[in-house]
């Protein structure tokens, strides 16, 4: 029997199929890291692939390798003297082999056999002396991934060395995917029926593959995905029913859903129209109501004022990392000035906007206290901090002694996002 009629392994690596998903994930990998295009963005070069599986084994390739870069590239740099630039095709398409080989088990023939038709000249004849020789040794990965210097440094410093390797083994692998409920009265049988675990009434964690759209109670609008640590600032808000809540900066819509599944009068504002007609598919889904109004939230005004405001501003989004290692690639050298600029005049003007008596959450999904801690430090005239207490919190979460809540991958089994949560309120007058 040749190689070529041995049955497939379970990754699908054979040559003939597995070129195109390879091509494919260098496409993406040349958006992130080249171009510096967000991975969401960049995947949707896979999406002209007639396979599913080979769709799916695009991204999963190139979510690996941004998982494990500065461990891939530190063995392609023990295999040859000839240092590849960072951006060179050669070093992209190695970091796909060995990523297919040491993470999801491909061949070692059919690593080479995958990726030399991806290069031409003296790039081929390199790469293919780089895979003989590691494959020779033969390499392997440390049990946890390296994390990119810059944040291996400032986590540790900014949150101890033990929150910075929390944060290194949550980098290794896909998370378990997260769910609120829109009826936390069913839980239990949610639990059940995805075969999950809950850390809240109203959340589960499911360990659950493929599609979530073919999951049970996805389409009649039972619960949506939502990392459990970004379902906290509309948990904490502490709105009542009937009570009218401004969701700013709403997008992609987790926190509108939670406030509408608990009989708020939602209005939710985001300056991207796109992103608001997702929202709207999914209230659509769910059953549920909100207002959605696109607009600026720095030129919008309300006609109105709100019982309770909830922020979840822009941000540099260093603390999705764990389903969304680009991130880490992407703003290791970003300038936080004109993101926090925009973050503080956020939570000034939406000051002005909410009933005396009122709470504000100002929340954002950054490992970074300049976006954080440091925001809502300052002091806004008529808007003191309501500190939270560990009683209201789930999980087993802990208030900060300021009375932030500041989440890290580590906190809980199964690990969290990264989110910075502080909750004011307005004096009555």
């Amino acid at each position: 029997m040749n190689r070529r009629s041995k049955p497939a392994p379970p990754e699908n690596a054979r040559a003939d199929q597995g070129v195109p998903a390879r091509r494919a994930a260098l496409r993406i990998l040349q958006g992130v890291l080249d171009r510096g295009t967000p991975f969401d963005a960049a995947a949707n070069a896979a999406d002209d692939l007639p396979m599913p599986q080979d769709r799916a084994l695009a991204r999963s390739l190139a979510l690996h390798v941004l998982r494990w870069l500065p461990d891939l590239d530190a063995l392609i740099d023990s295999a040859t003297q000839r240092m590849l630039p960072d951006d060179a095709r050669a070093r992209h398409v190695l970091r796909i082999a060995l990523a297919g080989w040491l993470r999801l088990g491909t061949p070692p023939h059919a690593v080479v056999s995958t990726a030399l038709p991806l290069l031409e000249g003296g790039p081929r004849r390199l790469a293919h002396g780089v895979l003989g020789t590691l494959i020779r040794r033969p390499a392997t990965l440390p049990p946890v991934p390296m994390l990119p210097p810059v944040f291996a440094i400032r986590w540790a410093t900014d949150w101890g060395a033990a929150a910075a390797e929390a944060a290194a083994i949550a980098m290794a692998d896909e998370p378990a995917t997260d769910l609120t409920l829109k009826d936390p009265a069913q839980t239990a049988h949610w639990v059940a029926a995805l075969e999950g675990t809950s850390l809240a009434p109203g959340h589960v964690r499911t360990t659950m593959k493929g599609s979530v759209t073919q999951w049970p109670g996805f389409a009649e609008g039972a619960w949506w995905v939502q990392d459990f640590a970004a379902s906290l600032p509309a948990r904490l808000l502490g709105a009542a029913p009937g009570a009218h809540v401004l969701d700013l900066c709403a997008a992609p819509g987790g926190k509108t859903l939670q406030l509408a599944a608990a009989g708020c009068k939602v209005t939710a504002l985001d300056v991207n129209e796109a992103r608001l007609s997702r929202i709207r598919e999914n209230l659509d889904r769910t059953g549920l109501d909100a207002t959605l109004i696109a607009a600026d939230a720095l030129r919008w005004q309300p006609d109105t004022l709100f019982d309770h405001i909830l922020i979840d501003a822009p941000c540099s989004a260093t603390g999705i990392f764990r389903r969304h290692p680009d991130v880490l690639h992407l703003k290791g050298a970003t300038d936080l000035a004109p993101i926090t600029l925009l973050q503080a005049a956020l939570l000034r003007r939406a000051a002005a906007w909410l009933k005396p008596g009122g709470t504000l959450i100002y929340a954002t999904c950054s490992l970074d206290p300049r976006e954080g801690e440091r925001i809502a430090e300052r002091i806004i005239a008529g808007l003191p901090r309501a500190p939270f207490t560990a009683e209201e919190l789930p999980a087993g979460l802990k208030p900060t002694p300021e009375g932030w809540l500041r989440t890290l991958p580590g906190q809980v089994e199964g690990g969290l996002d990264g989110f910075f949560i502080g909750r004011f309120r307005k004096l009555a007058d």
